[in-house]
């Protein structure tokens, strides 16, 4: 783990903003949060007082990230739409449900292709969040992909 102080050292979900998802989808988001800890760079602007914890939660059809010091003081919450997540949020779940399907039952040529699709869907969603953070939260790619599996848990509704 970086010793940076641009960094992430605790995710949480607000629990009243997901539901509790097929095994799969909670698979994602123990993976997601898991691998986001062992690796990420999380770099406030304007700020240097990490390293972070973060809060995530959708109030009122908006995105919050809470962002608290190491030791739990606030830092900074910036709220941003849910607009520009929504297409693509719902595209991946689609083709989610489709490669869930499939890893049951099809061909391995049949699961790669679908799963390039989500990979590709994945990408966008990762693009779109980190254009939306742009000014306010600097992170890598990586990072931006772990953080966009989370807020698509947080719109899993079951």
């Amino acid at each position: 783990m970086s010793a940076s102080p641009n960094r992430l050292v605790a995710v949480e979900l607000d629990e009243e903003s997901i539901g509790r998802g097929s095994p799969d989808i909670e698979h994602e988001r123990a993976v997601a949060i898991y691998d986001l800890l062992e690796e990420n760079h999380f770099a406030l602007n304007g700020h240097d007082s990490g390293p972070y914890q973060l809060r995530l939660s959708i109030q009122e059809k908006r995105l919050v990230f809470d962002i608290r010091d190491e030791a739990g003081g606030p830092v900074v919450t910036h709220i941003l739409s849910l607009t520009p997540f929504r297409r693509i949020v719902k595209d991946y779940f689609l083709v989610c449900e489709s490669y869930y399907q499939m890893i049951r039952t099809a061909s391995p040529s049949r699961i790669e292709a679908v799963d390039m699709g989500r990979r590709g869907i994945h990408n966008e969603g990762s693009r779109i969040l980190t254009e939306r953070l742009e000014g306010k939260i600097d992170v890598d790619f990586d990072t931006a992909r772990r953080l966009f599996t989370l807020i698509c848990v947080l719109h899993w509704k079951g």
